[in-house]
């Protein structure tokens, strides 16, 4: 945990830019639930980072607008009744969003016609459909 969170293999965020807060989890876990702080908040300035490349930050800004308060991102881990495992659960979180937000954008689409057989196969079974159906019916002649 002393490098900071590698994203990926070209982009890692230095520990210095890496805030964490703890507290305490809610729901059940006994007597120690009361005293211990295993609940982990982990933050990070996004739209201030001077680590991250100015055109993967407008692509990750753009990309995570909705959880973004104020150009930071915030991630919450407490589903481990240890304050050490709550830690590496949020970091993973906090990479894997990253690593979503910074990954290139997929190829356009091209578009593709059904091909000859695909549109006969097509008429095909709509016939022996409606011939179905048409069986079915009672003759009121």
């Amino acid at each position: 945990m002393d490098d900071g969170l590698r994203v990926t293999d070209r982009l890692s965020v230095p520990e210095a830019e890496l805030r964490e807060r703890f507290s305490r989890s809610s729901g059940p876990g006994g007597q120690g639930v009361n005293t211990t702080d295993s609940r982990v908040e982990l933050s990070f300035d996004l739209a201030g980072s001077p680590s991250v490349p100015e055109f993967l930050r407008t692509r990750a800004l753009e990309r995570l607008a909705g959880k973004l308060v104020d150009g930071v991102l915030t991630v919450t881990a407490s589903e481990h009744r240890a304050q050490l495992a709550n830690r590496e659960a949020a970091r993973e979180r906090m990479a894997a969003l990253l690593r979503a937000a910074v990954a290139p954008p997929p190829p356009p689409r091209r578009p593709t016609r059904p091909s000859r057989g695909a549109k006969e196969r097509r008429l095909a079974d709509k016939k022996r459909q409606s011939q179905r159906k048409r069986d079915r019916r009672a003759d009121d002649d």
